[in-house]
């Protein structure tokens, strides 16, 4: 397990702290005009859509990136003929859906927004191309007394989230999970062991912790997205969450772009995404501020799979 304590658990990084002597980036949900088709649209992940979004309104004047969120009306139009595709909610459902705009060749999507790597080997169609590092912890109530310097391992979220743990601080658990299609759903299981969660577990919109309403509400939580949350450098939804640790910190992760592998050698797509001097790994003010840690495989093309 990759653990880290780099971050202060808790504690809001504060949009000044975030983005240190810069402007704060009018970042959109979605391209804030309907009609604004920029030449790279992508969709997906919950934890990087108002970075990406970030990235898009500062990069060659907002006129390259369209980055639509991964809720909110039902379907999106990234192109101005055509192109009207069911929102994906989540870095799974996002690289689904740029599986099917390759394969049936539409032309709609460019990129995915993706909080995990590959989780099929089986071909090297995709290219999770790295842009920073996030951390996930576990999120509980401020008010609940499992709020009292919680720190579990991963193998009491093991038994957690297969419903064997059931109580902690005299607190019957509620544990929860992002949604189906998360990356972070995907990524957190994977860490503490679990491949099917127990029928205690219930469901919520990821990084949303007005969500959590009950003593006993446990879940996996993005600190780069609590920080920006708590700090004001996007919509504040922690509601009235801590976060707590795992293993005594923290379990760092890169966060990733993914685009079809033969559109690496495209200039447009090699511009923006690939190698240190890519228009997204030389705005690290902008990854920065949204609570972000930049990396330094900043756009490596290493890691390939089918999804």
């Amino acid at each position: 397990m990759n653990v880290t304590t780099r971050v202060r658990l808790g504690a809001a990084a504060g949009a000044a702290a975030l983005g240190l002597g810069i402007m704060a980036p009018a970042a959109f949900a979605d391209p804030a005009d309907p009609t604004d088709y920029r030449t790279l649209a992508g969709v997906g992940s919950d934890t990087t859509q108002d970075v990406t979004n970030g990235l898009g309104d500062s990069i060659d004047g907002g006129s390259l990136i369209a980055s639509y969120d991964a809720t909110g009306s039902a379907t999106v139009k990234t192109r101005a003929a055509g192109c009207v595709i069911n929102r994906p909610n989540g870095s799974s459902a996002g690289i689904d859906a740029l599986n099917a705009a390759v394969d049936g060749s539409t032309g709609c999507l460019d990129f995915a927004r993706s909080s995990r790597g590959p989780a099929d080997a089986s071909s090297s169609d995709l290219t999770f191309i790295p842009f920073a590092e996030d951390q996930i912890t576990v999120a509980v109530r401020d008010d609940s007394a499992l709020n009292a310097n919680l720190d579990l391992t991963a193998t009491q979220l093991k038994a957690v989230y297969e419903c064997g743990l059931t109580s902690i601080n005299g607190v019957t658990l509620t544990p929860l999970l992002p949604q189906a299609g998360s990356g972070t759903r995907t990524f957190f299981l994977e860490q503490i062991g679990v491949s099917v969660p127990g029928t205690c577990v219930g469901t919520m919109q990821e990084h949303n912790g007005v969500e959590l309403d009950s003593a006993g509400d446990i879940a996996p939580y993005s600190v780069s997205q609590y920080n920006a949350q708590v700090g004001g450098a996007v919509t504040d939804r922690h509601g009235d969450t801590v976060l707590g640790k795992i293993d005594g910190g923290v379990i760092a992760r890169d966060v990733y772009n993914v685009v079809p592998t033969a559109k690496l050698s495209d200039p447009v797509i090699a511009g923006a995404f690939v190698g240190a001097g890519s228009k997204v790994c030389t705005e690290t003010d902008v990854i920065e501020y949204f609570g972000f840690t930049t990396v330094a495989n900043c756009g490596d093309t290493i890691l390939k799979g089918e999804r």
